[in-house]
């Protein structure tokens, strides 16, 4: 796994960059950008929106945990990451998640169990339900699948969450599961609503 990094400045389009330095070739400088809970809510959570959705994230990561979604990590994209308020005029509405991640032990050969535990937990699964629930954008990953699924779901989200529309190529980051001190450093650093 890469090692964390810092999260790099916004370009001047107002996006994290898809790498650091003169080329795209050095994997360690490809983003996405391995980082902290805290680092995003240091950078990215300065305005009561911003709040708001980073404490939905930090709750999304706990519903995940809860349910035993533990081993992995996420993929943050969106407005969230980017200064869409000079962008667009408004604030983000919510952050898109991609977690790619193994299912809980007692599923990870049980397809048949595996797709009731999905539908028994909509709220983390559906990508609406989770955008209502905790504000979060969620698709997922299954490491327990297929591996051709697998390398065919990474190329289609990292191919549209590393692009705004229009074009522009853009970074993400990166934050490991599961839930651990960093997660509640970052909820006090935003505080209550």
């Amino acid at each position: 796994m890469r090692s964390v990094t810092d999260i790099p400045e916004l370009t001047v389009s107002g996006a994290l960059p898809p790498f650091l330095g003169e080329s795209p070739t050095t994997s360690a400088a490809m983003s996405p950008f391995c980082t902290t809970m805290c680092s995003v809510a240091r950078r990215f959570c300065d305005s009561p929106e911003r709040k708001a959705i980073f404490r939905g994230l930090l709750d999304y990561r706990k519903a995940l945990a809860s349910v035993g979604i533990c081993e992995g990590y996420q993929w943050l994209s969106g407005s969230f990451l980017e200064n869409i308020e000079n962008l667009e005029n408004r604030p983000p509405r919510d952050i898109d998640v991609v977690t790619i991640c193994r299912r809980p032990t007692s599923f990870s050969q049980d397809q048949e169990g595996w797709v009731m535990f999905v539908a028994v937990n909509a709220d983390l699964f559906q990508p609406q339900l989770a955008k209502e629930a905790f504000l979060c954008d969620g698709r997922f990953i299954d490491l327990d699948t297929d591996v051709f699924n697998i390398v065919n779901l990474a190329r289609f989200w990292f191919g549209l969450f590393s692009h705004r529309r229009g074009g522009l190529w853009k970074g993400m980051l990166q934050v490991m599961l599961p839930v651990n001190q960093d997660d509640a450093e970052a909820s006090l650093m935003v505080g209550e609503p």
